[in-house]
């Protein structure tokens, strides 16, 4: 069982060229709309909004493309 624990370590490679602030910032603008709001899909797990003295939850929203425009609104149930 160690051993196989060992092997599985030495497998295991560690990403530490992780992008910076920059490099992100660059990518996201060369995003569309339509990709920008699917990213923001998967960002909204940790995302919450104070709207009206009420806590929303950013997967409570639904991100649509509006002209040149992402909008947020709440999900109609």
């Amino acid at each position: 069982m160690i051993n196989f624990i060992k092997k599985m370590s030495e497998k295991v490679k560690v990403n530490s060229d992780l992008p910076v602030a920059e490099e992100v910032i660059d990518f996201y603008s060369r995003l569309n709309l339509q990709q920008q709001a699917s990213l923001m899909r998967l960002m909204a797990r940790n995302l919450m909004v104070h709207v009206d003295g009420k806590e929303v939850w950013g997967q409570e929203l639904d991100y649509e493309v509006t002209g040149a425009m992402i909008k947020a609104s709440q999900k109609s149930d």
